[in-house]
């Protein structure tokens, strides 16, 4: 690779996997990821690529809209014509693409109580005094 990037962002649309005609699979997906600070942050929208098998398989369902994401590879850039102007677009070619946390909206397990730990002599660690 003769550039690397990195970065953290925020799944914008589910992920898709298409075939092309040579039988090869491509995953692709957009994460947005901030640039900046305050007043001055810009969001900046890469479509991130996985290519051959590691397109495959149920990856795909878990990079859903929402999820926090790492990834890592090569970045290229493009323009392409929308409604009539030149548009700038960047794209990643994923070597790492990392789930780094769950959906905004999904629900927290479950607190469970804390349970008692009793060996087989029947003593209760809950009882003794760390001190």
């Amino acid at each position: 690779m003769s550039n690397v990037m990195s970065f953290t962002g925020t799944i914008v649309r589910d992920a898709e996997v298409r075939h092309l005609s040579s039988g090869q699979s491509v995953l692709s997906v957009t994460v947005a990821t901030n640039q900046g600070f305050k007043d001055k942050q810009t969001t900046l929208f890469i479509r991130v690529t996985l290519w051959g098998r590691r397109a495959e398989g149920q990856y795909v369902s878990f990079l859903t809209k929402g999820g926090t994401v790492f990834c890592s590879g090569e970045l290229s850039q493009s323009e392409y014509q929308s409604q009539g102007q030149t548009k700038t677009g960047l794209e990643l070619n994923a070597v790492i693409l990392d789930l780094v946390g769950g959906r905004k909206d999904s629900a927290a397990p479950p607190a469970r109580a804390p349970e008692t730990v009793t060996d087989a002599s029947g003593y209760d660690e809950s009882d003794d005094i760390p001190f």
